[in-house]
């Protein structure tokens, strides 16, 4: 099989190849694969740095199961106005009720923090977390 030249494609392809991540390999990736996506958690942090919980609320985390992978999440908990800010739905602004008037409502414009972090950074994150997949199957006995 050829290799393939996008490192996401070939983070998916390894892991396809293992069938199921062993625990020891897991236990050395997951900390290599938080810190390569690190930087970009950082930036979308410094993006978000006009509210006080946003940038509290982002976390970085790892998956082996079901859809394998790095992810940048926005705690809800922490911050619930994270995502209308972001602008998920695509839409350029978003509406709420003032605060201590629920009867009127006010439109404001999205501010996206994590879009445009990910977009800056996700050839340097995926280009580091493909070597440190590489080296820790290396060290695994995988070829």
């Amino acid at each position: 099989m050829a290799e393939p030249t996008d490192p996401s494609e070939a983070i998916r392809q390894l892991s396809k190849e293992l069938d199921g991540i062993p625990k020891e390999l897991r236990k050395k990736l997951r900390p290599a694969l938080k810190t390569a996506a690190e930087p970009i958690a950082e930036n979308a942090r410094g993006r978000a740095s006009w509210s006080k919980r946003i940038p509290r609320a982002i976390s970085v985390g790892v998956r082996f199961s079901r859809d394998p992978g790095v992810y940048i999440r926005v705690r809800r908990a922490v911050a619930p106005h994270g995502r209308a800010y972001e602008g998920i739905t695509g839409a350029s602004d978003f509406v709420h009720p003032v605060f201590g008037h629920r009867d009127r409502e006010v439109s404001e414009a999205t501010r996206p923090y994590l879009e445009p972090a990910v977009t800056a950074g996700a050839d340097d994150v995926l280009s580091t977390v493909a070597g440190v997949v590489d080296q820790v199957a290396r060290e695994q006995g995988f070829r």
